[in-house]
């Protein structure tokens, strides 16, 4: 293999473990976001929960659903041995 190769297929698994890591990233912030929402139902909180823990949760829903569709066209440009 040239060096132009090795290169290019450095570049694809580090792109490949960037949407990873979007996705395990992505994930974490969702359960941040759903404890602190649900910490304001019962028995903790007022069954209410904020404007503001509605929209970081949905924020966080959103961002979680981006990086696995990028996550998914990655993989499926590997399956179809495109990568």
């Amino acid at each position: 293999m040239t060096d132009q190769h090795n290169q290019n297929d450095e570049q694809k698994r580090a792109e490949e473990a960037q949407a990873m890591d979007r996705v395990v990233n992505a994930t974490r912030q969702v359960q941040v976001a759903f404890a602190a929402l649900q910490g304001q139902f019962a028995p903790q909180g007022s069954g209410k929960p904020s404007k503001m823990a509605l929209q970081t949760f949905d924020a966080a829903l959103q961002a979680l659903e981006d990086a696995q569709a990028a996550f998914d066209e990655l993989l499926n440009d590997l399956l179809d041995g495109k990568r």
